[in-house]
């Protein structure tokens, strides 16, 4: 019988040389190989003492794939692997407990396979330990087994004490060095079958695995979305595994919440879609952690025939890793269910685990990303007005458009500001850069335009102000910005810009103009150089544009030309006119703002007709108020006759507002020449889509949530839905010539 030794250390055929040098690489590996061969491990490895002596490296690990790869490249010495164990110890250490949440019968392991360690320790020097792994079907480690290991071990300690006398440095390389030893896979216990690789051959069944993983994991480096991810599971996994069914789930705020699914997947996005956390099912198991096989023969998942895998997604996994503790976090589970049941061979299961790290990295990053754009997105939106503010004379429209990238803030805005001597201030800007900061900063100078504009001041001296104030705030990002102050009683617009396009004006005849002004210099350049304006007289009828330079070409200058083109009749369809001009421009890497408004004249002594209706969010009470609401400015308006139907088209509109934004909603009337133009305003971007009618369930439930804008169609002239900054107006035009037909007709 063998004694384990290790054998003379000079070889007789030299190795390649590695991290350690020659001659200790070659003693490293006959060692491995024979701890290998003796416990019938599909891995072992040496792990040294780094050179500071704080972390043990694994410096040669030898074995069959993928065990080989579960082993963690390096620990501190207080961890709970066994190696690390062992050297604390100064004895033998094992590993094999079950996870104490799943059944006993199971034993699942993060891995499936049992540690066992011995520590390196001769001519009182400690040099790190020598350690085997192998899969649970074989069972723990007896007694012979320690008695082998130690013996293997204590000859391996003594070679290496004579090596480092001569010299030699024992210290292990920044990588392990790895060699094959593929007859592990013939050993007493009867190999499962598996669907990966040729039965048969050694190491087929491994090779093929980690290709999946490598497939896996190039592809998730990849992916930019959920859906990316649970198709690279799908078909790196599900497919060849030929699982029914796979689900991606998210752990966070003590329940799982479902991120996609494919295959037969129904039941399992039921039940899994909500579940708490803490619970007793499978996936609450994994989610604290361990993965969990169910073979689907009855003997431990309640005597059912399908089986399933229940693996825990664990986010910033290191590559080489053998858990053993919930230090990693746990993102999510992956479940994977089948039609009968089946076996799940080491192999499988230690290479499911990996994947299953990969996947949570993934989840993870993808989370990290879309939280990060939220957050974006929410911080540009709240910069921005929730609504425009409104003044006799004038009717105006917005629209923003994000970068192309959505993880990007923009500096663009706009905003209306109202004067109690009928002057209205028009303002557009930029600030440089795409970051959080530029939305700060256009935050910053957004409040400050608007709260010297209320002071009474002109453009030029806004700008001069502006400019101060943003070289005082001490920020390193410039801004272009167009200010128009008009006096609506006599057209008087006078335009002062820093460093920002001239607006354009389009004429009622259809010509289209830049209202010049000098150019000045852009804010928070800090040249005290005065700001100079021009004044401009605008006709009744005239069309205001001013646009960021996200909106056009610098070189082609399309902007005119298109808004020439645009709404050849009167120009009165601000709303078809701004999504014209916006969808016109090719999406570019830069943000883009447009403000439109139409100067009217003045009113000539007639009575404005506008009105403006709140409702709070959530108060669907509020929709009967608005209703009514609509009954009495009508009445008062003398339009009877539209009176039923606005108030039809109001209850559907508010009602789908306050249901699917979730936000506080705005109500505006507004009657000019012979249209009844309602608006319709919330902070949800996304537009109504009418649902058609379904036979199904869940296409009912959708349809029932968009048939209200089929009456909306029938009962207005025209309706459109326009995104902004803020969320989108649902707007709708009526003619108020019906009612004079109306009251003509003969009552029978």
């Amino acid at each position: 019988m063998d004694d384990g030794g290790v054998g003379d250390s000079r070889a007789r055929e030299r190795e390649p040389a590695g991290v350690l040098g020659d001659e200790p690489t070659v003693v490293l590996h006959r060692a491995v190989d024979q701890a290998a061969r003796h416990l019938h491990a599909d891995a072992a490895a040496v792990y040294l003492l780094a050179p500071d002596g704080g972390e043990l490296h694994a410096a040669l690990i030898g074995g069959s794939p993928p065990s080989v790869l579960t082993l963690p490249g390096r620990m501190a010495l207080d961890s709970p692997y066994a190696s690390a164990r062992a050297l604390a110890d100064g004895g033998v250490a094992l590993l094999a407990e079950p996870d104490p949440f799943a059944d006993p019968a199971h034993g699942a392991l993060a891995y499936p396979y049992t540690v066992a360690s011995v520590p390196l320790e001769a001519g009182g020097h400690r040099f790190g330990a020598l350690t085997v792994l192998r899969a649970e079907d074989l069972g723990g480690y007896d007694d012979e087994d320690a008695r082998r290991l130690t013996r293997i071990g204590d000859r391996l300690a003594v070679l290496l004490a004579e090596l480092r006398a001569r010299g030699a440095a024992i210290a292990p390389g920044n990588l392990p060095v790895l060699v094959p030893l593929l007859d592990t896979e013939r050993r007493p216990a009867a190999r499962e079958r598996t669907v990966w690789g040729v039965p048969g051959v050694p190491g087929s069944a491994g090779m093929t695995l980690l290709y999946a993983l490598q497939r896996l994991t190039e592809m998730l480096n990849r992916a930019t979305t959920m859906e990316h991810v649970v198709g690279v599971a799908q078909f790196c996994a599900a497919t060849p595994l030929r699982a029914r069914a796979l689900v991606l789930a998210s752990a966070a705020e003590g329940r799982l919440w479902v991120l996609g699914h494919g295959g037969d997947s129904a039941s399992l996005v039921r039940d899994l879609h909500g579940a708490a956390q803490h619970g007793d099912a499978p996936a609450a198991r994994a989610a604290r952690g361990r993965g969990l096989f169910l073979t689907g023969d009855g003997s431990g998942d309640g005597g059912g025939r399908d089986a399933a895998a229940f693996l825990p997604l664990v986010g910033s996994r290191h590559v080489l890793d053998l858990p053993l503790t919930d230090a990693e976090p746990v993102v999510g589970v992956w479940c994977l269910a089948f039609d009968g049941p089946r076996t799940f061979p080491p192999e499988e299961r230690a290479v499911l685990t990996m994947m299953a790290g990969r996947l949570g990295s993934a989840v993870q990053r993808i989370e990290l990303s879309t939280g990060r754009q939220a957050l974006v997105e929410s911080t540009q939106r709240g910069l921005l007005p929730a609504a425009l503010a409104e003044a006799p004379g004038l009717t105006s429209t917005a629209r923003y458009r994000p970068a192309r990238d959505p993880g990007e803030a923009g500096g663009d805005w706009y905003d209306v500001i109202t004067m109690p001597d009928d002057r209205v201030v028009l303002v557009i800007g930029d600030v440089e850069g795409h970051t959080l900061q530029s939305a700060a900063v256009m935050g910053q100078l957004r409040t400050a335009v608007a709260a010297y504009a209320t002071e009474g001041h002109g453009p030029a001296a806004l700008l001069e102000r502006t400019d101060r104030l943003l070289s005082r705030l001490g920020s390193e990002r410039l801004a272009t910005c167009c200010v128009v102050a008009l006096d609506t009683r006599t057209g008087t617009a006078e335009v002062a810009l820093a460093g920002h396009p001239a607006p354009l004006a389009r004429r009622p005849d259809g010509g289209v103009v830049p209202l010049t002004a000098p150019a000045n210099m852009p804010l928070g350049m800090d040249v005290r150089t005065p700001y100079v304006s021009r004044e401009h007289t605008l006709a009744p009828g005239t069309v205001l544009a001013l646009y960021s330079d996200g909106l056009h070409e610098p070189e082609q200058d399309d902007v005119p030309l298109r808004l020439a083109a645009g709404e050849r009749a009167d120009g009165t369809d601000l709303e078809l006119l701004a999504d014209l001009l916006l969808d016109g421009t090719p999406p570019r890497g830069d943000d883009a703002a447009l403000l439109l408004a139409r100067y009217e004249g003045a009113a000539d002594g007639e009575e404005s007709r506008t009105a403006r209706f709140h409702v709070q969010r959530r108060d669907l009470g509020g929709v009967g108020e608005a209703r009514d609401f609509v009954h009495d400015r009508l009445h008062a308006w003398g339009l009877e006759g539209l009176s039923d139907d606005a108030a039809l088209v109001t209850s559907e509109l508010v009602t789908n507002a306050l249901i699917h934004a979730g936000s506080d909603v705005d109500l505006r009337l507004r009657v000019h020449g012979d249209r009844l133009r309602m608006e319709v305003r919330d902070s949800e971007s996304d537009p109504p889509v009418p649902a058609a009618y379904s036979l199904s369930d869940e296409g009912r439930a959708r349809a029932e949530h968009g048939r209200g804008l089929f009456l909306v169609d029938a009962l207005a002239d025209t309706w459109h839905t326009s995104p902004n900054g803020r969320g989108k107006t649902v707007w709708l035009e009526m003619d108020t010539s019906r009612c004079a037909t109306e009251l003509a007709e003969p009552v029978e």
